[in-house]
């Protein structure tokens, strides 16, 4: 049987964290997957191959450095 498997976001007080977790953490592991803070690094590996493809194409003159460098000062 092929289940389909649901994401979801929750912002957690710290004050209920270790609850929570502890909550997961005792569900049936081949039914829970407890995925944390992964999201931002994913989707930056994502934007620097992206830029690296942009870079390697021709279509920008500026560095993979330059390019982080002005997103960061924009973006973050």
């Amino acid at each position: 049987m092929n289940t389909k498997m649901h994401t979801l976001k929750l912002n957690i007080q710290d004050s209920v964290f270790d609850k929570i977790i502890y909550f997961l953490q005792n569900l049936p592991k081949d039914e829970v997957e407890i995925v944390e803070n992964s999201l931002l690094k994913e989707d930056w590996a994502y934007l620097e191959a992206e830029i690296d493809k942009g870079i390697n194409s021709g279509v920008s003159e500026k560095s993979h450095n330059e390019i982080i460098s002005n997103i960061k000062n924009k973006y973050v």
